[in-house]
């Protein structure tokens, strides 16, 4: 697909940008706007998202990765309420060194949240095959560090595409097979959210922003009424739909990264003084039960 095409099919969206998933489908509003009944009501559900802090970065792009990571946490503590968990979609660490590894475990730890979530991005993966990232953060999953969980009504999946990468990123056998049989006996009418570092759908392959057997992931997905798959590993907003599946990449707390066919690759980009928070920021996502409501609020780091 070329970009022109990239650009017809998808949407890239400002830090401002709310979306709800009502009755199974998804639509957005512009922050601020006001939004239906449903959406207004206390959410059964609320977490966020933060990802591609590459902790251990040292570059024009950004200088201080930790400190806006810090400043990411600060601004997860202060939503004004305790949201039910924290998921990273990745690159939590820039080189995958042990210290890098407790220096995120140590700055997470921070998060008033009763749980924690990761997914490992391909930078968290650099030496071992995700070993160290596993004995960090590995603790509930199977396989190479995927699992599963249920919380308000909502079944919540994991999944693991920084492995055994052929430019790609790759589920593979097992993977796949935990994921046919994790969701076999659900209901058709049960909202699923599904987290991983690269996209499932081919957001850009010349750049490897995409997953090459995310159709065989997807097509056990396709009977639900509502499947809503967040990504990382972009480092910039992206919204694409697909039938009954809606597709989000998050922002990161560390540098931004161009648009895809903006350049020959996917390098960071070193912004004007005083504009690089106008790119980082973390996401809100909130679900009220009974309403097959789902929200997602994009926040820059402030």
């Amino acid at each position: 697909m070329s970009r022109r095409q990239l650009m017809r099919h998808t949407a890239w969206f400002g830090a401002a940008v709310g979306f709800a998933v009502a009755g199974g489908e998804v639509v957005s509003h512009a922050a601020g706007a006001s939004v239906s009944a449903p959406a207004r009501q206390r959410p059964a559900l609320r977490f966020a998202q933060v990802s591609d802090s590459h902790l251990g970065f040292t570059g024009a792009a950004n200088p201080d990765v930790s400190g806006s990571f810090g400043h990411a946490i600060d601004q997860i503590n202060n939503l004004g309420y305790t949201p039910d968990f924290v998921i990273h979609t990745g690159d939590l660490t820039h080189l995958s060194t042990p210290e890098q590894f407790d220096q995120v475990h140590q700055m997470m730890s921070g998060l008033r949240t009763p749980h924690v979530f990761t997914v490992p991005g391909e930078h968290d993966s650099i030496d071992d095959a995700g070993q160290k990232y596993r004995k960090a953060f590995g603790s509930g999953s199977v396989g190479d560090g995927w699992y599963s969980f249920d919380i308000a009504g909502v079944h919540v999946i994991a999944l693991v595409n920084t492995l055994n990468l052929r430019k790609l990123g790759h589920l593979g056998v097992d993977q796949l097979e935990f994921l046919r049989k994790d969701v076999a006996g659900l209901s058709g009418d049960t909202p699923i959210i599904v987290f991983s570092h690269i996209p499932l759908f081919a957001m850009y392959p010349d750049w490897g922003w995409g997953t090459d057997d995310a159709t065989q992931a997807l097509s056990y997905l396709r009977r639900f009424a509502s499947v809503t798959c967040i990504n990382g590993h972009v480092h910039q907003l992206f919204s694409k739909t697909e039938g009954n599946v809606s597709f989000y990449s998050g922002t990161t707390t560390a540098y931004p990264l161009p648009h895809p066919g903006d350049g020959p690759a996917p390098k960071p980009i070193t912004l004007p003084a005083g504009k690089l928070h106008d790119a980082l920021g973390i996401r809100e996502v909130s679900y009220t039960k009974g309403e097959t409501v789902l929200a997602l609020k994009e926040q820059r780091l402030q």
